[in-house]
């Protein structure tokens, strides 16, 4: 049933036996955050929000003007399928508002909705995202012992995880989330389930909905899911690699069947953009001092700003066309990790190919080579640049970025980079095991 009124909720309630509803946003991390209320509160909640305390949420107001407002959007209603089925229980993705009803400059899914009302502007109707998260299963939060050996697609008793992601899917899909498929990944209890393509808000949300029910199911078996971009070394970590096309009406805006690549200019000049502004964007996509482990060559993250076809070692991928597939044509940005804020990230990535666009910037040559078995030497003759290794130096891009704070507007610009640098500070001042082995028996 498709939601799109308060009446329609009222209703499903009523059917349903809801009894409480969780109003879901985030903070400017991209942390979920939730509070209930009852089926009797609920018609005063879809007419007037509910107020609470936006002080003490992370990157939120200041003490002094603190009163926020949760509006539910009834377009996100849904029942919650591992909770009881009597005495149910919903949710719904809220807009945050300031009192007199205006939006919240600080909302991470405001971020986004802005940047998706300039590609409106631009004649875009839609900016569909597909993205591709991966994760572990570990038999606690508290170490890193996995559950399986397995490897790449395996479908042997090695995979411990095929239950856990069949029960995921199943509620997945009972949420309204379209899944493709899902597979055993390359690392060893490493997982993936592939949400089928949406429009990028809509996607975000199923971006925060699809990590809770990942961890949801994971605990009910006893487990614990992970979407830590990095939590063991000397194995793959865990990205996001995300598909995007534009498209004006039904057309997709990024097909040409006269390119040899089947490239519009349009989807050049988008590429090109994501390219150009990748390394001051990267904070976004990979905020977490943990990311910049999983971006190193050698573990099938790309590092390298460059753009190919099929070679899976550059930054942005173009998926093989298919005739007949037109509506398929689609580039692949490879770098972002599931820890990300997917408001904000979603957001930064359709600024920068929308700024490709405006500006008309030229796509290089493709990189068909393993960009990964180049010297350094060879990659520097080829103009090809890394993105950042480290959040420290990924902020310093960002916070220099015209981009990024037009992109996150003051507010949300200015309390990101405050937050990260005080992460990037607190973890650069630790003392490692690894120093303690390698250098207190020497020095």
């Amino acid at each position: 049933m498709s939601i799109q009124t308060k009446e329609d909720v009222l209703k499903l309630v009523k059917e349903k036996d809801v009894k409480f509803i969780h109003l879901w946003f985030t903070d400017i991390l991209g942390q979920l955050k939730s509070f209930s209320v009852t089926d009797v509160e609920l018609e005063n909640a879809l007419n007037h929000g509910m107020g609470f305390d936006g002080s003490s949420i992370t990157g939120y107001q200041d003490i002094e003007e603190s009163d926020m407002i949760a509006m539910p959007d009834v377009s996100t209603f849904q029942i919650l399928p591992w909770m009881p089925k009597e005495k149910a229980v919903a949710r719904m993705v809220c807009d945050i508002l300031e009192p007199g009803g205006k939006a919240y400059e600080g909302d991470p899914r405001y971020v986004l909705k802005k940047v998706l009302q300039r590609a409106k502007d631009m004649g875009f109707d839609h900016f569909y995202i597909g993205p591709e998260l991966e994760y572990f299963y570990l038999n606690s939060s508290d170490s890193t012992q996995v559950l399986d050996k397995g490897s790449y697609f395996d479908l042997t008793t090695l995979d411990a995880g095929s239950d856990l992601r069949r029960e995921t899917t199943l509620a997945l899909e009972s949420v309204g989330i379209h899944v493709e498929y899902s597979h055993h990944e390359v690392a060893h209890s490493q997982h993936e389930i592939d949400m089928r393509y949406a429009d990028a808000l809509k996607m975000a949300d199923n971006v925060v909905t699809y990590r809770l029910v990942v961890k949801e199911i994971a605990q009910k078996y006893g487990v614990y899911a992970t979407f830590m971009p990095k939590p063991i070394f000397g194995q793959n970590g865990s990205g996001m690699h995300t598909h995007q096309s534009l498209f004006k009406g039904e057309r997709n805006a990024f097909f040409d069947p006269q390119d040899k690549y089947h490239l519009s200019d349009l989807a050049k000049k988008f590429i090109a953009g994501q390219l150009k502004h990748a390394k001051e964007i990267s904070c976004l996509f990979a905020q977490w001092v943990n990311s910049y482990k999983r971006l190193v060559p050698g573990y099938e993250a790309p590092v390298y700003i460059a753009w190919s076809q099929r070679n899976r070692s550059a930054l942005i991928r173009i998926p093989f066309y298919h005739p007949g597939k037109e509506q398929s044509t689609r580039c692949e940005l490879r770098c972002p990790d599931p820890a990300c804020n997917p408001y904000l990230t979603f957001a930064v990535m359709l600024a920068a190919g929308l700024d490709g666009i405006e500006k008309g910037y030229e796509l290089p040559e493709p990189m068909d080579k393993n960009l990964y078995h180049l010297t350094d030497e060879e990659r520097k003759e080829a103009g090809i640049e890394s993105l950042p290794h480290s959040l420290g130096e990924a902020i310093a891009l960002a916070e220099n970025s015209e981009l990024v704070r037009k992109t996150l507007g003051e507010h949300v610009f200015s309390r990101f980079i405050q937050l990260k640098k005080w992460e990037w500070e607190e973890y650069r001042i630790q003392v490692t095991q690894y120093e303690l082995e390698k250098f207190l028996p020497i020095l």
